[in-house]
């Protein structure tokens, strides 16, 4: 029992008798006497609950008025929101297959947990949208497989469609990681012919094959070194630091995004905002230093300095040059 249930059933047992002594309440909670105590100072301090100790009774009970008291609507914080219609939300999304008999009851369950927030889950649904861009659908057999040999540790042969050269080549790969980011699949994995770790995007493969070779391990430790610490799903061990300038127009927004774990910013003299983040590729970094348009000036280093200045460069052009 969770605390925001222990704080509707100890108001419960206080409704159902003209004084509860704290043994019926720790029975009922099946928890400590100091997390009894605790609770009720909490429902005191901070949801104006008028509970007094009777001497006489020697129990608790709602003092004066308090049979009127209402407990204030319990409510979720933004990540848990998140994740409730974000589970409803896939749920409703999956195909049939081996779920099929199960995803009803989840979702029962999801939109009681939902109904714990003292609104109806098609209230919740119809006044908070979650919208998910940019996604690319995924090939559900491709995933299965992969999940499949992930787990299992195998080798699998990629049938992975290259959007550069608009060809399909085979890479023969050990899978470490699935990875869930900006709504799309990735695999992280250990490529036997370029023999470092690679990120592929699950969308764009198209085939997969057991080989029934044993997968190569590599740590935790080493995948994190490569994937997490340059910038987004591209990062590698070999880092630079990118210093990016906003406008102080801008400042205001972007002084409360989060681009990256080791990221550093401040604000300067003239109210524009200075963000250092560290990256290895530039591939990601790059669109996204893109979308803030006018707004946005790298200082260091000057090789993506170029490279944006050559990007906006051909942008212009698309509108007829510098007219």
């Amino acid at each position: 029992m969770d605390r925001t249930e222990r704080f509707y059933k100890i108001d419960q047992l206080l409704r159902e008798r003209l004084s509860t002594p704290l043994a019926v309440i720790m029975d009922h909670l099946e928890v400590s006497r100091a997390t009894v105590k605790r609770d009720i100072e909490y429902m005191r301090d901070r949801m104006g609950a008028p509970i007094v100790w009777d001497r006489s009774s020697w129990g608790y009970r709602y003092e004066g008025e308090g049979s009127q008291y209402a407990l204030p609507g319990m409510w979720f914080n933004a990540s848990e929101i998140y994740a409730l219609l974000t589970m409803d939300h896939l749920l409703s999304d999956l195909q049939p297959g081996l779920l099929g008999p199960h995803i009803q009851p989840l979702r029962r369950r999801v939109h009681e947990l939902l109904e714990q927030g003292d609104h109806s889950a098609e209230e919740v649904a119809r006044r908070i949208h979650i919208v998910r861009l940019a996604r690319r659908d995924v090939d559900a057999q491709v995933f299965e497989s992969l999940a499949s040999a992930l787990l299992s540790r195998q080798r699998v042969m990629l049938h992975h469609y290259n959007r550069a050269s608009n060809e399909v080549v085979g890479r023969e790969v050990s899978p470490q990681r699935l990875l869930y980011y900006r709504d799309n699949w990735y695999l992280h994995a250990w490529c036997h012919l370029r023999q470092g770790l690679r990120s592929f995007g699950v969308d764009v493969i198209r085939r997969v094959d057991v080989t029934g070779k044993k997968a190569k391990d590599v740590s935790a430790t080493e995948l994190d070194a490569v994937f997490a610490s340059g910038y987004g799903i591209f990062a590698g061990e070999d880092t630079q630091k990118a210093l990016l300038r906003f406008s102080a127009g801008r400042a205001r927004w972007v002084a409360h995004e989060r681009w990256h774990p080791q990221q550093q910013g401040r604000f300067d003299e003239q109210g524009r905002y200075l963000l250092q983040i560290p990256y290895s590729q530039d591939t990601e970094l790059l669109l996204d230093i893109l979308r803030y348009g006018a707004d946005v000036e790298v200082l260091e280093p000057d090789t993506l300095r170029r490279r944006v200045k050559a990007a906006l460069g051909m942008a212009l052009q698309q509108y007829g040059g510098k007219g």
